[in-house]
């Protein structure tokens, strides 16, 4: 497999503290509320997490893949003002797809190699307010003429390069790798045992926090808020993950005639927003949340853009020295189950180390958030189990694949 990438190493960047809200089920709680706001509330509480003055911010970068509110093209800047940071400083949008998360991270490492001392970033995402959407009807519409709106949340889902849809992508990688309809609802009937136990443990306890009805001031501007669906009470958990069983997902029909996935072995369609802060390792009172060494982002061919992560991760592991026996958890972003469990077997990956406490397949994929959340969950593995290195990687769709290298800082041989 071709290992040709860009490959990023970081020699002082620490990640001080990272939060999320829930991942709420799509038309549930969050559903009317804007990705603006929600990366405001994780914006907020992240700062006040760590105890940081959010005049000390020296950068904020944002992401949302969907144009979820008609003020959209303002996410990054709103988030930043409202989340008190200085008006002084400046706000950048940006955007991989589902790989949003580690590229923020990745971006704020390598602002801190100049000026910036420490960045904001955040990732939000309303995939409940996608728009029904139509783009050739600027001058009207002509008697008798075709009405064209289509729905962006579906159709965004469709790679008009190889003519095919992420779902058939996946089908591609079940039918290369020999993988079975069994084998791959095996693989999410698992991924929902796993959160199920992890949400009895408390182990999202620390990154997430509670949503409620809220008002967000900003002196001499018009203030914002979080007004929650249907009269829904405060939202602290995650909704998606719950019991199944293989016969249950089993009846389940697949979306294309000829493959092995379905609505029950893909990843839930969730809203949500994550937070980070980014600075210089040396400049912590504290040891941080995790030490970001490196990132990786690799391009693969659209029809199986599902295997993305596992050259990506090559990359990070012949150009940092290590190896694949050194990497104590891997969190893996699962979009489908025949999507990772292909990038398990190219990598030769064993079940222990990956997603241990479930993935997107019960807990969802906000698109731009899911990174944060995959970094900040292994992070805080790594520190409960006193584990050295991990490694969080995603596919991406038209066909890339990234991965981000960190170590816990507390870490004790």
């Amino acid at each position: 497999m071709n290992s040709v990438g860009q490959y990023s190493a970081f020699a002082d960047v620490a990640i001080f503290e990272a939060v999320r809200t829930p991942w709420v089920d799509l038309g549930g709680a969050l559903s009317q509320v804007s990705p603006i706001d929600l990366g405001i509330k994780v914006g907020r509480e992240v700062l006040a997490r760590a105890g940081i003055d959010p005049l000390a911010v020296d950068s904020v970068l944002a992401g949302s893949m969907a144009q979820a509110s008609f003020d959209a093209y303002l996410l990054p800047r709103h988030i930043g003002l409202y989340s008190g940071v200085a008006q002084a400083v400046p706000a950048l949008g940006v955007q991989r797809i589902c790989a949003t998360g580690f590229e923020l991270l990745r971006q704020a490492a390598e602002q801190l190699r100049d000026e910036v001392q420490l960045a904001l970033c955040v990732a939000s995402e309303s995939m409940s307010r996608n728009p029904i959407a139509a783009y050739t009807h600027r001058d009207g519409f002509r008697l008798g003429g075709e009405v064209q709106f289509k729905d962006f949340l579906w159709e965004a889902l469709y790679d008009p390069a190889p003519g095919l849809d992420m779902i058939a992508t996946a089908d591609n990688l079940a039918r290369r790798y020999g993988l079975s309809r069994e084998a791959v609802d095996r693989h999410a009937c698992d991924s929902h045992q796993r959160a199920l136990q992890a949400q009895r443990d408390g182990a999202w306890a620390e990154e997430i926090v509670t949503v409620d009805n809220q008002v967000f001031e900003l002196e001499g501007y018009q203030p914002r808020g979080i007004s929650l669906a249907r009269r829904a009470g405060a939202v602290s958990v995650d909704s998606h993950p719950r019991p199944t069983d293989l016969a249950a997902l089993a009846r389940l029909r697949t979306v294309h005639p000829d493959g092995v996935q379905t609505a029950g072995n893909s990843c839930a369609v969730v809203d949500g927003a994550a937070a980070a802060l980014v600075g210089r390792a040396s400049a912590c009172t504290h040891p941080p949340l995790a030490r970001l060494l490196a990132s990786a982002v690799v391009g693969v061919a659209p029809e199986f853009m599902g295997i993305g992560p596992a050259p990506a991760i090559r990359l990070l592991l012949q150009r940092s020295g290590l190896h694949l026996g050194d990497i104590d958890r891997f969190e893996i972003n699962e979009a489908q189950a025949a999507q990772v469990l292909a990038v398990a077997h190219e990598l030769e990956l064993d079940s222990t180390r990956l997603n241990v406490q479930g993935g997107s397949l019960a807990l969802g994929h906000p698109l731009a958030a899911t990174g944060l959340r995959l970094v900040m969950t292994l992070a805080r593995q790594l520190r409960q189990h006193n584990l050295r290195y991990g490694i969080a990687s995603a596919c991406v769709g038209g066909g890339q694949g990234m991965a981000l290298l960190i170590e816990n800082p507390t870490y004790r041989a």
